[in-house]
């Protein structure tokens, strides 16, 4: 049985990736910030994704993994890149949605080399406001952030290419969330069954790419 993990589980795209993983008979495990907040039939771990004691307890408390989707983020300030800045904001955007996914993939690497299904893959959900050819300056500390999030994820996926643990970055569009906003073009329930069908056929041949949630490759 694929044993899908999702942080952020609780609410927005990450419950419905997990609502999704279930609806497939899959195993899945969320972390959650608020206690009661994962679906109903999932394992629920507690934890802020930038503890470092609650990252390195992570792989002791998942075993082996099939699936991981770094998903939990924040949108962080509004600030433009003229400012008003504020240095503290800017860089808790960083460590939630830069150095978390790369941290909590690090503590689950000997989750991911002992898959039940015999291939760890390695998803993380980015954002079109990354792409180095989308100017805007709104939100500049999330911008810069995904934009972070994409190149560590795609050294991740240099380093582990020879063990066969494939690493994409995901594009999910923009969904209608608390994050998007009622405006947004897309349901997460919708995007969630793209995403765990581009996870379910993900091989080799792909890692390192940035991906739309439809699995159609774009540029970084």
């Amino acid at each position: 049985m694929t044993h899908l993990l999702v942080t952020g589980g609780g609410r927005g795209l990450g419950r419905a990736l997990c609502d999704e993983g279930l609806a497939r008979g899959w195993r899945v495990t969320a972390t959650v910030r608020r206690a009661g907040t994962a679906p109903a039939g999932a394992a629920e771990i507690v934890m802020d994704v930038t503890d470092a004691g609650a990252i390195a307890a992570l792989a002791g408390r998942v075993g082996p993994l099939d699936v991981l989707v770094n998903n939990a983020g924040i949108i962080g300030p509004a600030a433009r890149a003229i400012g008003p800045l504020d240095p503290a904001a800017f860089l808790e955007t960083f460590r939630v949605d830069t150095l978390a996914p790369l941290a909590v993939t690090q503590a689950l690497l000997p989750c991911l080399r002992t898959a039940p299904t015999g291939r760890g893959r390695v998803l993380a959900i980015s954002s079109q406001m990354s792409f180095m050819g989308y100017a805007k300056s709104d939100h500049i500390a999330y911008r810069a952030a995904k934009a972070a999030l994409n190149k560590v994820m795609q050294g991740l996926a240099t380093d582990l290419a020879a063990e066969g643990i494939a690493v994409v970055l995901i594009d999910p569009g923009w969904l209608r969330t608390d994050m998007g906003g009622p405006q947004a073009d897309l349901e997460p329930a919708e995007v969630a069954r793209a995403i765990l069908s581009v996870a379910g056929g993900l091989d080799m041949s792909r890692s390192g790419q940035f991906l739309r949630h439809d699995g159609t490759r774009r540029d970084f």
